[in-house]
């Protein structure tokens, strides 16, 4: 089995590059720069994006084990950064050009070659560089141009080298997997012989090997993530893992009673349930940054459970349901050189001091992964078709300071928009959906009286990683039907507003 190896330069794109060769059925690896990775069975290797410019004295380069790669033949695929690093290197020139390129653009094949087999003359893809490659090292050749005549792509002419200025891995880009494919099978000669069984089969041992006899305690919420990485753990290690679920009071209206139920019912897990919700929002209150309130829900969660690891014999492991979109936005792609964008309680809201070593069966796995591997697991479709939730819950969505006041005006809106989506049909066809109290409140008008109410915003959007979405199309009677009854049923609403705003620029949340 030929692996693919991915050196992480700091994209935030990287571990799409993993996804989609994982779709083709290919084994890859992610390393840094600075590693000394196994290069045994080395089919192929890729060059990811990152936040750099190659002419920045910080600018991490061409590692050293890379270089007798080239001499190998191995081929070799630079993506945006790593196209314009391998530009350098062969002696090309890389600088800022007339025009930088961010988002949607069309390209046109300029000289075919094995990386555009069966792609069209011209296609959008998805572009994010300031810099451009404007002149080719002596050895390439033109293969694309983009609509502002700057170099999309290149190949050398006697090496299997080629380069990408676009994200092939970017659901925007058209003809991205087919990209792929070609690199993985027509140039690298890759065999479509790896699976996400492999995955669990591989996560499984592995966790056998760390945890053993030791035991465990797993952080459970009823949403896919938690519960997948609950499921696989105990299938590991059986009974030496304890499940926990926290009611921390920022829960969706009444899922502190409809989770543990579930669970009961549904697997065979130790569950211990722990009603916290006095010290979250104890030590919430008055706060209203939200990286402070991603790291104290993050510490208050580790203190729980520490407590009650300590009731069962102080088990040395916590794990949790962290993936990989969640390690992106925190910042912890492996060193690679990642901007962080917001910590997540369970990556960069943690702290320091512990009792528990962490477990994340699936860092490495992007939401609709972890969906099709909690199929594999026979998770019930109750809960794999749940739209993802924060781990930090509706504190995250409670813009400002978080009070139960003003949590329940929230809990009660965002019940009301899921049950009107559900109601019409929608709640299955969007990726995400929710509603967010905001800290300012609107004039309106109620029964021929002056209002002066709260302000919720609607959210909804379409994904499938998480690391790109844009906002949902619901119909108009639906979104109107939807704000009638929150402004009827929650008096202390008076306007409700509908977020048009995709991933990037913005995230999915609103903190």
């Amino acid at each position: 089995m030929g692996k693919v190896v991915i050196v992480d330069y700091g994209s935030q794109y990287t571990q799409l590059i993993a996804r989609k060769i994982r779709d083709l059925r290919v084994f890859s690896e992610v390393v840094t720069a600075s590693s000394d990775p196994n290069l045994e069975d080395l089919s192929g290797l890729i060059l990811s994006g990152g936040p750099f410019s190659v002419y920045d004295p910080q600018a991490p380069g061409i590692p050293l084990w890379i270089k007798p790669l080239l001499e190998k033949r191995i081929p070799i695929l630079g993506i945006c950064y790593g196209f314009q690093l391998l530009t350098k290197y062969f002696g090309g020139r890389v600088d800022r050009a007339h025009s930088s390129e961010y988002g949607r653009m069309r390209i046109e094949i300029q000289r075919e070659n094995p990386l555009f087999d069966k792609i069209d003359h011209s296609f959008s893809v998805w572009m994010s560089h300031g810099d451009s490659v404007l002149k080719l090292p002596a050895e390439f050749v033109l293969s694309a141009l983009s609509q502002n005549e700057l170099t999309s792509s290149a190949f050398h002419e006697n090496a299997p080298i080629y380069g990408l200025q676009f994200h092939p891995e970017v659901n925007h880009t058209e003809f991205g997997e087919r990209i792929f494919g070609n690199f993985l099978f027509n140039i690298c000669g890759c065999a479509p012989d790896w699976t996400l069984k492999d995955f669990l089969a591989t996560e499984r041992e592995s966790l056998r090997a760390q945890i053993g006899s030791q035991g465990a305690v797993c952080g459970v919420s009823g949403g896919v993530d938690s519960t997948v990485a609950a499921v696989l753990t105990h299938q590991a290690i059986g009974s030496q893992l304890t499940g926990v679920f926290v009611d921390t009071g920022l829960l969706r209206k009444n899922e502190e009673i409809e989770v543990p139920d579930l669970f009961r019912r549904s697997f065979g897990l130790n569950l211990r349930v722990v009603d916290a919700r006095k010290e979250f929002f104890g030590r919430l209150a008055g706060v209203t940054d939200p990286e402070d309130k991603r790291k104290i829900i993050g510490e208050t969660f580790i203190r729980v459970f520490e407590s009650e690891a300590r009731k069962i014999g102080s088990p040395p492991f916590l794990v949790q349901g962290t993936i990989y979109s969640d390690v992106i936005e925190s910042a912890g792609t492996q060193g690679g050189g990642t901007i962080k964008i917001k910590s997540h309680h369970n990556v960069g809201g943690l702290p320091q001091q512990m009792d528990f070593s962490i477990v994340e069966p699936l860092r490495f796995l992007f939401k609709d992964e972890v969906r099709r591997a909690g199929s594999l697991l026979n998770i019930p479709a109750q809960i794999l078709n749940r739209h993802p939730f924060p781990g930090p819950g509706l504190a995250i969505r409670c813009l400002g300071e978080v009070t139960p006041e003003r949590i329940r005006v929230l809990k009660d809106v965002d019940a009301l928009f899921l049950h009107t989506l559900r109601e019409y049909g929608w709640h299955e066809k969007v990726w995400q959906a929710f509603a967010v109290l905001l800290p300012l409140k609107s004039v309106g008008v109620a029964g021929d009286q002056r209002a002066y109410g709260n302000v919720v915003a609607l959210r909804s959007v379409d994904s499938v990683e998480a690391m790109t979405a844009d906002w949902s199309r619901i119909p108009y009677d639906i979104l109107d039907e939807a704000a009638r009854r929150i402004i009827n049923r929650v008096a202390e609403v008076g306007r409700v507003v509908y977020d048009i705003t995709g991933k990037p620029p913005a995230t999915i949340e609103w903190e």
